[in-house]
């Protein structure tokens, strides 16, 4: 009896001992590629990209309790995860083995990778300068020592679109005489933002150009925005316009040139002619000019606006004439102000533009120099190009009012002649 109560006994402080001795065991680290990012997102040949990847030990805790049984009977388990030591990242490169997209840096021993913990690393991603476009797969490779390695493919796409530069509005002749307004349309043809866009003028070009470049900042994928210039030639002749369009894909720029030839020529069978200007306009005032545009051409033009060039308030500030047909002419008035105008000289100019056969052309400008003053404005009429000034308007109302004594003396003479030779003939 005593036997089987010590033997009793004995089992029941194994059990108890079973029941509270917790096991310890090593589970094994899992590294993953948890998220990464490419800047830019799409690459043209010869691009460089930055690739940032996440490495994270997914273990979400360093212990935990799991239940076991041994002989029927619960044990706890206590389970312990370990940090995943990393000896080595890299990538693979992906492409046809002659051109592709890789990397050239590494990292080396890095250490630990706790549970629940993750790192942050940088790559130089490279698309070689003759790769053809379409969709590539380099690899992420992580080596964690004496665990299962990481093999993680990305995508990288390639793609040869660029911004392009079209002309609305660039006329293949031009007039030796003013400036031509003329326009483009950038539009980005890529899938992906780019930044930086500047177009500017080639400092060899044969025109003067105004603004001499236009910053426009960012566009995105297949957005188009619209840039004007307004160009001067230099000289008369078969000339060549050029523009350099620069923009940044990510932190890679890229450049293109654009030329386009254009006919200078000199426009002068269609030009304005003052008719009426004035010389001074007192202070506060206004005065009105008056303009003929004459189409000496054999053929018609269309959209024909006169526009008037000065640092004064002139009313319209356009005037729209539209289709003029040959040996038209076109009598035109404006009103110009002085209220905003210091004392002294001031300049105004007109220039004439219109349409013909799909060109459009700018006449040469004519020009005109008057005087605010604190007294009276005076005007000149003239009737000849480029504003040539000829007998003031004041001079031809003297000249009307003598005509009109004259005449009233000669009628006076014929009267009294008249009144004395009826009153002889009465004396008879």
């Amino acid at each position: 009896m005593k036997n089987k109560k010590v033997n009793a006994i004995s089992l029941m402080m194994i059990l108890l001992l079973l029941i509270n001795l917790t096991p310890m065991i090593q589970a094994d680290p899992t590294v993953m590629v948890t998220s990464y990012s490419l800047y830019p997102e799409i690459l043209m040949p010869g691009d460089d990209a930055e690739l940032t990847i996440i490495l994270t030990n997914t273990e979400a805790t360093a212990t935990h309790t799991d239940t076991d049984y041994i002989n029927s009977l619960p044990v706890d388990v206590l389970v312990e995860t370990i940090a995943g030591s990393i000896d080595k990242v890299w990538i693979n490169a992906d492409g046809d083995g002659t051109n592709s997209i890789s990397s050239e840096n590494s990292y080396y021993d890095i250490g630990d990778l706790s549970p629940a913990s993750s790192i942050s690393l940088s790559f130089k991603i490279t698309a070689d300068e003759n790769i053809t476009q379409g969709l590539y797969y380099p690899i992420i490779r992580v080596d964690v020592d004496s665990y299962k390695d990481v093999k993680y493919p990305f995508p990288v796409r390639v793609d040869n679109q660029s911004v392009t530069l079209l002309h609305d509005n660039v006329p293949s002749k031009v007039s030796i005489g003013g400036s031509t307004d003329i326009s483009f349309h950038m539009i980005n043809k890529r899938q992906n933002m780019v930044e930086g866009l500047t177009i500017s003028t080639d400092d060899q070009s044969d025109f003067t150009c105004n603004p001499d470049s236009i910053f426009t900042g960012s566009l995105d994928a297949g957005e188009s925005e619209e840039v004007r210039f307004s160009i001067k030639p230099a000289e008369m002749g078969e000339k060549h316009l050029s523009f350099n369009l620069s923009y940044m894909n990510g932190n890679n720029p890229h450049y293109e040139t654009y030329v386009f030839p254009i006919a200078v020529i000199e426009v002068l069978d269609v030009a304005p002619i003052f008719t009426n200007i004035p010389s001074s306009i007192k202070k506060g005032s206004s005065s009105r000019i008056g303009l003929e545009v004459y189409n000496a051409k054999t053929e018609s033009i269309a959209g024909v606006i006169i526009t008037p060039v000065t640092e004064a308030t002139v009313i319209p500030s356009q005037y729209f004439i539209g289709a003029m047909d040959a040996d038209d002419v076109f009598s035109a008035s404006f009103d110009i102000y002085s209220d905003q105008l210091d004392y002294g000289n001031h300049t105004i100019e007109f220039k004439v533009s219109y349409k013909q056969g799909g060109e459009y052309y700018v006449t040469p400008s004519i020009g005109h120099t008057f005087k605010v003053t604190s007294s009276e404005g005076t005007s000149y009429q003239s009737s000849s190009n480029g504003g040539d000034e000829q007998s003031p308007q004041f001079g031809g109302d003297i000249l009307n009012t003598c005509i009109i004594i004259i005449v009233a003396i000669v009628v006076l003479i014929i009267v009294i002649i008249l009144w004395r030779w009826k009153k002889g003939r009465k004396n008879q």
